[in-house]
């Protein structure tokens, strides 16, 4: 592109030529895509599903598209109810009809492998592949990962076109990507734009998460399709989009291929992922919790250990509630993510060095990743119905006087499904518009530490939260629902 001079009065004495300004045109944009389009569409496919994600709510109304989620909705739901894919919604048909729905999908190699979405192929009965060419192929799963939301099918074909994976570290914000896949049906469709941002986490979609973030169109039915660079390698599988109305409105999401290498790796090679582990429960670092924990004021990222388990090989290495890991392998971190994500890529067995800050002083410390283990089904926790509180017992003067507690009895800790060496006193009451509902507090909490001190009793507590001066602010360790968390509850 040239930009032509221009000239342009100078008060009243004279004129003036502004300069001549050159914007060079990317060659890329200038001789089009057609070349990557025809090296990338025969590799990826349309995939047809009978039964699939719709059975889990048979009959029942896809989500409403308001305010924004993932998938044209909101990121939660009631119990139960997961937010809806891309795919389109199942028509209407006579009764005993099998809902369908649609995705897409990416050939990896050219024997049939074929990477998707977990939830294009959840639950599915029947799976049917179109290549671009228009053969149909039955697929069967080979295997699934729905912490990461990827999926692995198979069809029996030869000398199949296929993608290779891009190298995610040369990715850069700004990069001109191209999506494709079968968005409503229309299978090989193209669409273009840029990496808009990297490393998006917490929005809410998987367990692990680390997306590309895109502004390239991306619509119902392209779940699983790829995006790609201008080399026509493959960067990431496309996933979701936020949305009010249920299509592109320039936020869409991509697993990136720095995590579904290594998933699709292992399901084809085992039908399943196996994933380290360190064996604590991490927090994002507020302001408040790092001036609490002693952090440097230079030190801005990091991750909080709210927990440890007693069996895992964090507390086996020394690690301890309070720490705040900094580094992982030499690397720094900078959020729950993304050490999430690390732990989870590290070999089983193999030694990682952790650095943590503990009461302001640095350590490193060399935890042995273990197998992550299967979860286990947490039965559902109701809190406590609200009862007053004990006579005589007094309010503290301070940022904890808008809670009402109780000590934790047998009936109660049974209510809430607890351990049975949990301690602590149970929340039962949050005044409204007070600083501790303003923090998050709610009503069934169990407060297991104030300020470091450990809470057996409700005499503890009143002892601990009696020393809290009227306007200083005060850190609780929270169980809830079977976590544990840090909650800097602040005066002002």
């Amino acid at each position: 592109m040239t930009a032509v001079g221009v000239t342009a009065p100078v008060g009243r004495s004279g004129w003036f030529t502004l300069p001549v300004v050159e914007a060079a045109m990317p060659a890329q944009l200038a001789q089009g895509f057609a070349d990557i389009v025809k090296k990338v569409t025969p590799a990826v496919v349309n995939i047809a599903v009978t039964g699939g994600e719709s059975t889990r709510r048979p009959g029942g109304p896809r989500r409403p598209p308001l305010p924004p989620g993932p998938f044209g909705g909101p990121p939660e739901g009631p119990p139960g109810e997961e937010p809806p894919g891309m795919e389109p919604p199942p028509l209407p048909g006579p009764p005993g009809r099998p809902d369908q729905s649609a995705g897409s999908g990416v050939i990896l190699d050219s024997n049939g492998f074929i990477v998707t979405n977990n939830h294009v192929v959840e639950n599915a009965t029947q799976i049917t592949v179109t290549l671009s060419d228009k053969r149909e192929f039955p697929a069967k799963v080979v295997g699934t990962d729905p912490k990461s939301d990827l999926a692995v099918v198979k069809i029996e074909a030869e000398n199949l076109p296929s993608l290779k994976w891009a190298d995610y570290d040369k990715l850069q914000v700004g990069d001109v990507v191209l999506a494709v896949g079968s968005p409503f049906g229309l299978s090989s469709t193209v669409t273009l734009g840029i990496i808009s941002a990297l490393g998006r986490g917490n929005v809410g979609i998987a367990d692990y998460e680390d997306f590309i973030q895109t502004d390239a169109a991306i619509n119902p039915g392209n779940s699983g399709g790829a995006l790609v660079n201008l080399n026509g390698e493959l960067i990431g599988i496309n996933t979701a989009i936020f949305s009010r109305t249920g299509g592109s409105e320039g936020i869409g999401f991509a697993i990136p291929s720095s995590i579904a290498l290594d998933i699709v790796d292992s399901l084809v090679k085992t039908g399943k992922v196996v994933r380290g582990w360190m064996g604590i429960a991490i927090q994002e670092i507020t302001p408040a919790l790092a001036k609490s924990f002693k952090l440097p004021e230079h030190r801005k990222t990091g991750v909080l250990i709210s927990d440890v388990n007693e069996e895992g090989p964090s507390a086996k290495a020394g690690l301890k509630r309070g720490d705040v890991i900094v580094g992982f392998d030499d690397k720094e971190i900078q959020n729950v993510s993304q050490l999430r994500n690390m732990v989870a890529r590290t070999l089983v067995g193999r030694s990682a060095r952790v650095k943590v800050l503990r009461d302001g002083k640095e350590q490193l410390v060399a935890v042995k990743i273990g197998e992550r283990p299967a979860d286990e089904m947490l039965a559902r926790r109701e809190p406590p119905a609200a009862v007053p509180a004990p006579e005589g017992v007094k309010p503290p003067d301070n940022v904890l006087a808008s809670l009402r507690v109780q000590a934790l009895d047998t009936a109660t800790m049974s209510q809430l499904n607890l351990p049975s060496k949990t301690t602590g006193v149970v929340i039962n009451h949050v005044e409204g518009g007070s600083p501790a509902e303003a923090a998050g507090l709610q009503r069934g909490d169990v407060i297991q530490e104030v300020n470091r001190e450990v809470i057996k009793s409700l005499e503890d507590y009143q002892k601990a939260s009696a020393k809290i001066k009227k306007e200083e602010m005060v850190v609780l360790l929270l169980s809830r629902q079977g976590n544990n968390l840090f909650v800097a509850v602040n005066p002002k």
